[in-house]
């Protein structure tokens, strides 16, 4: 394919600036967003196994959440039922909701002992998979504009700019796509390597980038575009639904039980498992519940289930807000369904998850090396002392890339030890991500990128070493209430910070070769490390 030169070079140049632009920011969106893939796992893992309290038996469910209501009224307004084995059988949030990322968040839990009798429990959540959420979301970036993150709205811009770099890079490769599609050529130098790596990565998961910057653009901008089609609907329902239900005011003593609202959702959703039931506004004149349903044989477009939503009085199912695609949502119901599901990757059961962590960790190092080969071209332009602006980028790519994922890895690392202190877990978690992050940011502008790029690598191995060492302990001294992995959830946790110390010790003996022997006029390279390394072979 035959595209004039000047149009290849304005595209490259597209390609470069919006990447450069978005890159790192977009970095830790990547690395927190495949983190996410795995939240409840990272729950689960992160929670002592005595933070939930005993399951009850099959019938069981109406009595307690009779009990629940009679001893604290307020959970008419907001409760949860829940039929995991693994959780408590009821909770609500005692301060706080389970919208967003809080500090403070508290849960009350319930269960029956063993005479039948009411016991609870106020219990802080655990908040790390929200932690790497909201990283996710946000890159971390502090603030907020209206009722969101500050960095989600930054965020959705470098997702636009995402976009363009994507289409104007598929563009310019296009005419030498078919020779070097899978070459990497090391014998060629490092700036090549880099180059076919970035390229390899790139086109072979062309469409989830697409898919994926398509949809941050949306979940960012999402009230501007509400507001803008509301214009064109008018009073018309934007997602369907427009019936008109009669507002009416029931008694508590009129619910149904449990049971009726589970055969209720099993007749209309047939094949879906019932996972929770979240009652809210029992005595309001909108009660709703929401029921979270659950089918390994279809496509799922929440994060961890899919929706019903009805009236628990009458039963009666709200059709245009169901998730699971037996709904009538109308047509942006469905569009809007559509996107959650293809980001959040759950679509896909346990293998979807999986593919959607790799590719998230492969656009981490697609902006990574970004950086780098624009990095190399600028240093390839300075052939004897590289330019300011290229140390700074130089630091800045590797403060802020080593530094979110050493961050991450620090709140990893404390999680269980933290939990033996008195200390509120997710306050802590904060205080650890961006003590990191920042004293890893500083470190970068004051040893440089050569001399820290080494000690990031090997404190990130470090910090994902503590993981399985933490077990470790706790299985060696059982009494220092430092509890062992207990499913394979749990286990993969583990196996996961192993292979990303193991990973990263790779990485750092690459780049101490270079840091060492590299070519002298490279911002890889360090003088004094080298003058030392010699001094002491002689000696």
């Amino acid at each position: 394919m035959k595209i004039r030169s000047d149009i290849l070079r304005t595209y490259q140049s597209v390609h470069t600036w919006t990447g450069i632009t978005a890159g790192l920011l977009l970095f830790i969106g990547f690395f927190a967003g495949a983190l996410t893939m795995f939240g409840s796992a990272i729950d689960d893992w992160a929670t002592p196994p005595d933070y939930q309290l005993q399951q009850v038996a099959t019938g069981q469910h109406d009595v307690l959440l009779r009990q629940v209501f009679a001893a604290h009224p307020d959970t008419l307004k907001n409760v949860t039922v829940s039929f995991d084995e693994h959780s408590s059988p009821v909770y609500w949030y005692g301060s706080g909701s389970a919208r967003g990322f809080s500090l403070n968040d508290q849960m009350l839990h319930a269960s029956l002992d063993a005479q039948g009798q009411l016991v609870s429990e106020l219990r802080h959540v655990n908040e790390l998979s929200m932690l790497v959420d909201y990283l996710h979301r946000s890159a971390g970036i502090i603030g907020e504009i209206g009722h969101d993150q500050a960095g989600v709205y930054v965020l959705g811009v470098a997702a636009f700019l995402y976009f363009i770099a994507l289409v104007s890079g598929l563009i310019f490769l296009l005419p030498s796509l078919v020779k070097s599609f899978f070459a990497l050529r090391q014998e060629k130098g490092a700036n090549r390597f880099w180059l076919d790596s970035h390229n390899l990565v790139g086109i072979a998961s062309l469409p989830f980038h697409i898919i994926i910057a398509i949809t941050v653009v949306v979940f960012s901008f999402h009230d501007l575009f509400y507001g803008g089609l509301s214009q064109v609907y008018g009073d018309k329902p934007l997602f369907g639904g427009d019936e008109h239900h009669e507002e009416v005011r029931y008694e508590i003593s009129a619910l149904p039980n449990l049971s009726e609202i589970r055969k209720q959702v099993e007749l209309y959703a047939p094949g879906y498992e019932v996972q929770s039931i979240n009652l809210r506004g029992l005595t309001s004149e909108h009660p709703s519940a929401s029921v979270a349903v659950l089918s390994e044989e279809s496509l799922m477009r929440g994060p961890h289930s899919d929706f019903l939503f009805m009236n628990p009085f009458t039963l009666e199912i709200d059709t245009s807000s169901v998730t699971n695609g037996n709904g009538q949502q109308g047509v942006w119901g469905s569009v809007v369904t559509t996107f959650f599901g293809l980001h959040f990757g759950s679509y896909g059961g346990e293998l979807g998850r999986w593919i959607y962590f790799i590719m998230g960790l492969g656009g981490a190092f697609l902006f990574y090396s970004g950086n780098l080969i624009w990095l190399e071209k600028r240093r390839k332009k300075q052939l004897v002392t590289q330019s300011k602006s290229s140390n700074f980028m130089a630091s800045l790519t590797v403060g802020v890339c080593l530094g979110s994922v050493i961050g991450i890895a620090g709140a990893f690392a404390v999680s269980k030890w933290l939990t033996l202190t008195a200390l509120n877990i997710n306050i802590a978690y904060m205080w650890v991500y961006y003590s990191l992050f920042f004293a890893s940011m500083i470190g970068a502008f004051i040893l440089g990128a050569a001399r820290f790029s080494l000690l990031g690598l090997y404190s990130f191995a470090l910090l994902c070493s503590i993981v399985p060492l933490t077990s470790l302990c706790g299985l060696l001294l059982p009494n220092i209430g430092i509890w062992v992995p207990s499913s394979a959830a749990d286990f993969g946790i583990e196996v996961c910070a192993i292979c990303f110390a193991i990973a990263s010790l790779l990485a750092a003996k690459r780049v101490k070769q270079r840091v060492y022997h590299g070519e002298e006029n490279s911002i890889w390279y360090c003088q004094n490390l080298t003058s030392k390394a010699s001094s002491a072979h002689l000696a």
